[in-house]
């Protein structure tokens, strides 16, 4: 099974590792900090998530990244080369307390995270949900929460969406980089806070 690495515990980043822990997903959970000041985190999670430093998250097959926009170029710098492997961007380029709009100039969020992310095959998810969304059950509304996702590479895409479906969200495909992640980044994009389900 592809290995997957979470830099980031902050609120996505818990709200991701406690999806895939439901599903007992074993996963390696990183922040700024030593693996030791998750103790609490990941004891409560359930046993298969495990503290790790940032570069052991960054070292599996598929690394989720969920950290504040002002800290995110620090969490990627120095790290190796992802070397095509996944990584999903799971950010936005806003946060609190005063929740102004960082300046792109005129790129998506993504596309800037892509040049952070050296060698990676970026796709966008996981962004634009409230993160009790995230954790909460997908079936809680009578359907499947929607999640929706972009990028550039159909395969990395492609396992991006059968995780999707095996935490029972129900994953709409936005199309490329560009455009999708544009239409769930918060602030900006039609798509973030939307609560949408897919009934069968």
């Amino acid at each position: 099974m592809t290995s997957i690495g979470i830099i980031g515990a902050g609120q996505i980043g818990s709200a991701i590792a406690t999806a895939l822990a439901r599903h007992a997903i074993p996963a390696t959970l990183a922040n700024s900090r030593e693996p030791d000041s998750l103790a609490e985190t990941v004891a409560a999670l359930g046993p298969s998530i495990t503290a790790g430093t940032r570069e052991e998250a960054a070292a599996k097959d598929t690394v989720f990244v969920a950290v504040n926009w002002s800290k995110l170029e620090a969490a990627l710098a120095g790290l190796p080369d992802f070397g095509g492997r996944i990584v999903v961007d799971a950010n936005n380029p806003i946060e609190a307390p005063l929740f102004k709009p960082f300046d792109l100039g005129g790129r998506s969020s993504s596309e800037v995270f892509a040049g952070w992310a050296l060698g990676a095959r970026v796709v966008k998810a996981f962004n634009h949900l409230q993160p009790q969304l995230v954790a909460g059950d997908p079936a809680s509304d009578g359907g499947r929460r929607v999640l929706f996702y972009s990028g550039d590479d159909a395969e990395a895409k492609a396992q991006v969406s059968t995780l999707i479906e095996r935490l029972g969200f129900f994953g709409i495909d936005l199309g490329p980089l560009a455009l999708g992640s544009r239409l769930v980044q918060f602030p900006g994009g039609p798509l973030p806070a939307l609560n949408l389900v897919k009934f069968n």
